[in-house]
């Protein structure tokens, strides 16, 4: 079940914060990001109807839908259908529209988001198709039922889509590595690229090597990597995957920031390279409502880092010795 998708430059624009994740973004901003991205060279762009209850697919279709279809990759997820019924919103998109969401993992109910999304994304097609958070983060102790719902509904028709050459790959979007790890071993059904957000980052990644990148390898699939600066933890912010950060996780990143300056390193640089390096990972997304920010996310790919910054970190077992590491 080996996919082919080549994507341009190992990176991709991730559009949650252009559904107004955290703060409400203006229009003409969200769609500058977006040009911006493209005129820098971005040809992968990963999006879900979750992202501000579709917002974010309706701005990242405003201006996709003007270029050439056959000259970017586009990724969508699975699980949640937008309602027309209205609600006041609490959470990471309390600035997104205000429609209901329901959660479904059934076969129609997969059929149904992919349908929904082409409206919004104004195209014929999606390249990758995610079953989002389908993970103990989101649903609690339910993921398990949810899971065996998506088992006999959202996996089965993902896989005869992709037989079909409907879709070009399938997978799980989650910020867990659990999920990703049972898909993987399952016989019934046959995942082959998952995004897996915030688990395999510079700060975070121990859990990650143990299973799921060397089963990633394993099935002959692949990694898309999300998250790779832990909500901004890694520059001082006040997230970390989503939550307040702890005073312990802080004191790792200044750590982090203290080896970095010690040998010239920008953070960022050393992020993207780091995740992209393991061989399992086909792509890193990168989320930004800053136009200038996607350049700085594509040069870092080719920046310099020294070997004594990566010997420093091994040394104070800031990063596993089982991590891949940038040449």
């Amino acid at each position: 079940m080996k996919n082919e998708l080549t994507i341009k430059n190992k990176l991709g624009l991730g559009t949650a914060p252009l559904g107004n994740m955290f703060r409400e973004v203006p229009e003409e901003e969200a769609l500058e990001t977006i040009r911006s991205a493209w005129d820098a060279g971005i040809r992968y762009f990963d999006t879900a109807p979750f992202y501000g209850a579709g917002l974010a697919e309706m701005r990242l279709g405003e201006v996709l839908s003007t270029y050439n279809r056959d000259e970017f990759i586009l990724s969508s997820k699975v699980g949640r259908i937008i309602l027309d019924e209205k609600e006041e919103k609490e959470g990471l998109f309390e600035d997104g529209r205000q429609n209901k969401i329901k959660t479904d993992y059934t076969e129609d109910g997969t059929l149904k988001s992919i349908e929904d999304s082409l409206k919004r994304l104004k195209t014929d097609r999606l390249d990758m198709v995610f079953v989002h958070d389908l993970s103990p983060d989101f649903l609690g102790d339910e993921w398990i039922t949810k899971f065996d719902e998506a088992r006999r509904g959202a996996f089965k028709v993902l896989d005869r889509l992709r037989d079909e050459g409907v879709i070009k790959a399938w997978g799980l979007g989650v910020n867990t590595t659990t999920p990703i790890e049972v898909a993987l071993e399952l016989e019934e059904a046959h995942p082959d690229l998952s995004l897996s957000a915030t688990q395999y980052t510079i700060l975070q990644h121990e859990r990650a090597l143990e299973r799921m990148m060397p089963l990633a390898l394993e099935k002959e699939g692949g990694l898309i990597i999300g998250g790779s600066f832990n909500s901004g933890a890694l520059f001082g912010g006040d997230y970390f995957d989503y939550k307040e950060i702890t005073p312990e996780q802080k004191k790792k990143v200044e750590h982090f920031t203290e080896v970095a300056k010690n040998h010239g390193v920008n953070l960022k640089d050393a992020a993207i390279q780091f995740s992209t390096a393991h061989p399992a990972v086909k792509a890193v997304v990168t989320g930004s409502t800053r136009p200038d920010r996607i350049k700085e996310d594509l040069q870092a790919l080719n920046a310099t880092i020294p070997a004594a910054f990566w010997e420093e970190l091994l040394e104070a077992k800031l990063i596993s010795p089982k991590a891949v590491l940038p040449k």
